[in-house]
């Protein structure tokens, strides 16, 4: 399945139907008087958040959503049925947009979050609803009004627990295999990973969600490389692991070139508790490993991890120091919502 994480499309609610003008014609009843029906309501277009999905691919093919038509009014006092709602399911995370691309219009982060994003028109009167005691035969009826229509953007945030950021092959998608079921493309190459991959962590009876994301490079909040489109996926994260690959020329010019576009890319990434791992150690001399932890630590002003997830060293203590942070922000979470404690006196 491809991924899909930014869509355009056209919704149209239903318009509503018309009201009817219809009189009452019976045998033996003289004057029966009128009995158009009123029109039925146009049905509303409504984004619903599903879980299940993990891409916007179902829009990729179709781009217009139009919602059902309320019924026309009909004689005998017959309303017209409203018209069927059309209902858009999108992963959780995902953000709507006006059609500026700018104005945000809804964020559904939730299961079962709906949101009404056009409503349709209301049903037209028959001529039964102008009937009054000066007027007794009306001769005229409203038409449906016309349903909302609009342009969107959707835009989709992968809700993740834990994120991989780092330059490319600094080893993110084979840790990612390494701790998951996933099965991300895996090369020698620059930019192997060109969408977000997600796989599920599990240790010591708990889980979390690891997301991989594509690799930045010098310049990415200019459009360099991949550019900073992958890092919206990084936002919902709770903790970063930054993996700084240990064959490259100098570690800690690599650690500080990721830091420098999370700075400039904003939305607080920056701020954000991060976990630093010195990758592909297997592949280094005793020397050169010494020398590459001193130049990272010197950078991040702390002790990295040493990590291969080639050897699996390292690695549950990555984990480790993963879930610390993502269950310390589950508490801290569970205690927000938990309902407010009802104080005061009590008979």
């Amino acid at each position: 399945m491809k991924f899909l994480d930014q869509a355009k499309i056209y919704v149209k609610a239903g318009d509503g139907g018309a009201g009817c003008v219809s009189f009452r014609r019976e045998k033996f009843i003289e004057f029966g008087g009128p009995n158009g029906g009123d029109g039925g309501r146009g049905g509303d277009v409504v984004i619903e958040c599903v879980q299940g999905l993990n891409t916007l691919i179902d829009f990729r093919f179709q781009q217009h959503f139009k919602a059902k038509i309320g019924g026309h009014g009909m004689g005998a006092d017959r309303h017209g049925a409203n018209g069927e709602v059309k209902v858009l399911k999108v992963p959780p995370g995902t953000q709507i947009f006006d059609e500026d691309g700018e104005t945000l219009i809804a964020d559904l982060t939730q299961a079962g979050q709906r949101f009404v994003l056009c409503k349709g028109g209301n049903g037209g009167f028959g001529n039964a609803y102008f009937k009054t005691a000066t007027n007794q035969a009306p001769r005229h009826a409203n038409p449906g009004l016309i349903g909302e229509e609009r342009w969107v953007w959707l835009r989709l945030k992968l809700i993740a627990d834990a994120g991989l950021i780092g330059l490319p092959n600094a080893g993110k998608s084979t840790f990612l295999a390494t701790v998951t079921a996933a099965k991300p493309k895996i090369a020698d190459y620059p930019f192997t990973t060109l969408h977000p991959g997600l796989g599920v962590v599990r240790v010591d009876a708990r889980e979390m969600v690891l997301a991989d994301i594509p690799g930045l490079i010098e310049g990415a909040h200019e459009g360099h490389g991949l550019g900073d489109r992958f890092l919206g996926h990084v936002e919902r994260c709770r903790v970063l692991l930054h993996l700084v690959e240990g064959t490259s020329e100098h570690a800690g010019k690599a650690y500080k070139t990721v830091r420098q576009e999370l700075s400039l890319y904003g939305e607080g990434l920056d701020e954000k508790p991060e976990i630093v791992a010195l990758s592909k150690v297997d592949a280094l001399s005793p020397e050169l490993l010494k020398e590459q932890v001193a130049r990272l630590k010197r950078a991040c002003k702390r002790m990295p991890i040493i990590l291969s997830s080639a050897s699996g060293e390292g690695v549950e203590a990555a984990l480790r120091a993963l879930f610390a942070i993502v269950d310390e922000a589950r508490k801290d979470e569970a205690r927000e919502n938990a309902p407010a404690e009802e104080t005061g006196w009590r008979p």
